[in-house]
C-alpha cells in the first residue's frame, strides 16, 4: 500500500491563483521525498493538503489518500495522527509556555494517559536533542532549539509520515548539519520541500521538482539535481556537492 497517494490534485486561491494544476504521485512506505521548486511553485500548499489543512472543494474529494484513506472531513482526526507537519515558522507552531506542555500537548490530544505523555515528551525530546529543556520557556529559545521543539511535538503524535516545510531555513551550517542527521534517524515516511539541495541529495532518494502547480520532474534525486539544464529552468542550481559527486 502507499503512504500517500495524491490524484490530480488541484488548487485555486480565492483570488483566482492556480496552485495546483492536477498534480499526481505516489509515495511508498519508508521513501524520503524531496520537494523542490522556485517559491510559489505550489510546495507549501500541496504540503498542507496532505493533512487537511486546505479543505477540499466536494467535487475534489479523493485526490489526497494516507494509508489508502481518502482524506475528509470526516477523517481529518485520523490523518492529522499519521500526518505530522513540522512548518517552515517555528512561532507558527509554538504556542505553550514551556517546551514539556508544547510537546505535551498532541498526546494529551489523544487522550494518552499522563503517565504515558510524559514519558512520550521526555522519549521525544531525546530524539531531536533536547533532553532536559521541558522546563524551558518556548519563547526564549534559539531558532534552531525552536525547530527541534515544533519537531518533537509534531514525533510525540507518533505520525507514520512526517511533511517538513523548509526545515533547514535560517540555520547556521553547524544547525543545518545536525537538523540533517537527525531527520535520517528518523524511520518515519519523509517528504520534505526545501531549497537546501544538499539536504535533499543527503536524505533524499527520490525528488520531485514542482513549478507553477505542475511536477516538472520526479525521479533519482543525483540524476535530477545534475541535470543543469532542468535545474536552471526551474530557478533551481546544480548543488555544489554534486560537483564533488559527479564531476565533469
Amino acid at each position: 500500500m502507499n503512504a500517500l497517494e495524491i490524484t490530480q490534485l488541484k488548487y485555486r486561491y480565492r483570488d483566482g491563483t492556480e496552485a495546483l494544476r492536477g498534480i499526481s504521485f505516489r509515495v511508498l512506505p519508508g521513501e524520503c521525498v524531496a520537494l523542490l521548486g522556485p517559491n510559489g511553485s505550489g510546495k507549501s500548499t500541496l504540503l498542507l493538503h496532505l493533512n487537511g489543512l486546505l479543505p477540499e472543494k466536494k467535487s475534489e474529494a479523493g485526490a489526497v489518500k494516507i494509508f489508502g484513506e481518502a482524506v475528509s472531513s470526516a477523517n481529518l482526526e485520523l490523518v492529522r495522527r499519521q500526518v505530522g507537519l513540522v512548518f517552515q515558522d517555528p512561532d507558527d507552531q509554538l504556542f505553550c509556555p514551556t517546551v514539556a506542555e508544547d510537546v505535551a500537548f498532541g498526546p494529551q490530544q489523544l487522550g494518552l494517559s499522563e503517565t504515558e505523555t510524559v514519558a512520550r515528551v521526555k522519549h521525544c525530546l531525546a530524539q531531536v536533542g533536547l533532553s532536559g529543556f521541558e522546563g524551558r520557556s518556548t519563547q526564549h529559545l534559539s531558532h534552531g532549539e525552536k525547530r527541534r521543539a515544533c519537531l518533537a511535538g509534531v514525533l510525540a503524535c507518533d505520525p507514520r509520515i512526517l511533511v517538513l516545510d523548509e526545515p533547514t531555513s535560517d540555520l547556521d551550517p553547524r544547525g543545518r548539519r545536525e537538523f540533517k542527521a537527525m531527520l535520517r534517524r528518523l524511520p518515519a515516511t519523509k517528504i520534505i520541500a526545501t531549497h537546501d539541495l544538499e539536504l535533499a541529495v543527503e536524505l533524499c532518494a527520490r525528488t520531485i521538482v514542482l513549478d507553477h502547480g505542475e511536477i516538472i520532474a520526479d525521479g533519482r534525486t543525483g540524476e535530477l539535481l545534475s541535470d543543469e539544464k532542468l535545474m536552471l529552468a526551474h530557478g533551481l542550481e546544480r548543488p555544489h556537492i554534486l560537483h564533488h559527486l559527479h564531476p565533469h
